[in-house]
């Protein structure tokens, strides 16, 4: 990201205006921007998935009327990934008065100091320029916050150089004000106390803030937008009806509504330490969308999309680990590593009110009902009739502890094998994970609908197929 801004730009506010510059409002230059966006074929939202015919041509709407904004949806919607993305529709580089507080247009002064500076050195009055990425402005709304934080409140040691209480100056701003010409993002917004709240109001109608006494008529030019859990508007915390009232648009998301989506999502945002074959991820999002269907699970909580990360990076952290124990050269995951995540992850989910003490047998069958529908999805057709009949007569082990090249060397020969290798994209290498991947999952298809035994070893390091 640059953050030098080019050389030739004007220096100074006779420099700008004779530049021809135009000052805009920041939603007017966010509908500007977004509009032309949209009329040339670019995608704004960078890194956003699953949300393209629901939840941003709501959004757009609602930048384009030039309404603030509060996005409304449960844990891991990716609400605060796309209040970040709004940047991208703010100009690279906005003149700002040099040595601002509150980063003012040159054209434009509002607090009283630089009202005074301005007119003391008319176009010599020094221009910098300011990126995107700092005109955006977030806050995680927590009990503790006080009004001191959002609006502004007196500053002793202003007082103590010698400014009267009733000097204007005296006045430390808080976020909001600093925010000034950019945008201002509230996370969680239920959970800023009521009282809190109250003092957004006059922000967000009338543009001015009020701070101990004082008020302030400063035409702020910010975009306020919000995330908020709808468990939040019952359980901790409320918007309060009148801030509810003053935004104009209240989008709401949602977890990915395809497979295709869900295994994207996994894709971009997992930092896998190991190869993962494409299977492994198809089981983990066809996994979580079982989780969020599920009666056991407390869906009032949700499944977050973390989950699903986070279970994509722990199948690859076993692998890796499997790699350093048995001296594999190369590390891949496979269906053998997907047990990992119930151990590790169960505490990331709500369960429902009476599965207490069930929850390792529920996340069991979900995660066999994921592996077999991945299964039948990516071998349908293919015959395993010989492979099952072959390690009847010749039990084969694999386990955690067990290379991929004992599992591949220990494989009956079969054109079978061959089928399921390029149905699962284990064909063409001479790596032996991902075959030793592929044969896993066809393995564990023939168990699931019951052609073959599974017998698992006393230190649960292997499991033997016969």
């Amino acid at each position: 990201m640059r953050t030098t801004p080019p050389n030739d730009l004007p220096s100074t506010l006779g420099e700008l205006r004779a530049s021809g510059h135009e000052i805009r409002g920041v939603k007017a230059e966010i509908r500007d921007n977004l509009l032309a966006a949209l009329g040339s074929g670019t995608d704004p939202w960078t890194g956003i998935v699953g949300f393209g015919s629901t939840v941003l041509p709501q959004l757009e709407r609602a930048l384009i009327a030039g309404h603030d904004i509060v996005l409304l949806g449960e844990r891991g919607q990716g609400k605060t990934r796309l209040l970040r993305s709004l940047t991208n529709l703010l100009d690279e580089w906005t003149p700002v008065i040099g040595g601002s507080e509150l980063g003012e247009h040159p054209y434009e002064p509002i607090a009283p100091e630089t009202i005074r500076r301005a007119a003391d050195l008319g176009d010599d009055l020094p221009v910098v320029w300011k990126h995107r990425s700092e005109r955006y402005t977030e806050k995680l709304a927590t009990p503790d916050t006080a009004v001191a934080d959002l609006i502004g409140d007196v500053d002793p040691v202003k007082v103590a150089q010698g400014r009267s209480l009733g000097d204007p100056e005296t006045i430390h701003f808080g976020l909001v004000p600093r925010a000034h010409r950019g945008i201002v993002a509230i996370n969680e917004l239920p959970d800023l106390a009521e009282r809190i709240q109250v003092a957004l109001l006059n922000v967000m109608e009338e543009r001015d803030i009020q701070v101990r006494g004082y008020t302030l008529r400063l035409p702020l030019d910010v975009l306020l937008v919000a995330s908020a859990n709808p468990e939040d508007y019952t359980n901790r915390g409320r918007i309060i009806t009148p801030l509810k009232d003053r935004f104009g648009a209240e989008v709401r998301t949602h977890y990915p509504l395809r497979l295709a989506d869900e295994i994207a999502l996994i894709e971009q945002e997992a930092d896998l330490a190991a190869d993962v074959p494409a299977h492994l991820l198809e089981i983990i999002a066809r996994f979580t969308r079982l989780l969020r269907e599920s009666t056991a699970v407390d869906q009032g909580s949700g499944v977050s999309a973390r989950f699903s990360v986070a279970a994509a990076e722990t199948v690859a952290a076993a692998a890796l680990r499997r790699a350093a124990i048995t001296g594999e050269a190369k590390a891949s995951g496979r269906p053998i590593d997907l047990q990992a995540i119930i151990a590790v992850l169960r505490g990331k989910l709500e369960f429902a009110t009476g599965e207490e003490g069930r929850e390792e047998e529920i996340l069991e069958h979900l995660l066999r009902r994921a592996t077999a529908e991945t299964a039948r999805a990516r071998l349908r057709g293919v015959d395993l009739t010989p492979l099952a009949e072959a390690v009847t007569a010749h039990p084969l082990r694999t386990g955690d502890r067990v290379p991929a090249a004992d599992v591949v060397s220990a494989l009956p020969q079969l054109a079978v094998l061959t089928d399921v290798a390029q149905r699962l994209g284990a064909a063409g290498t001479e790596d032996p994970g991902p075959m030793a991947s592929a044969a896993e999952l066809a393995l564990e298809l023939l168990f699931l609908t019951r052609k073959l035994a599974k017998q698992p070893s006393d230190d649960g390091d292997t499991v033997s197929y016969g």
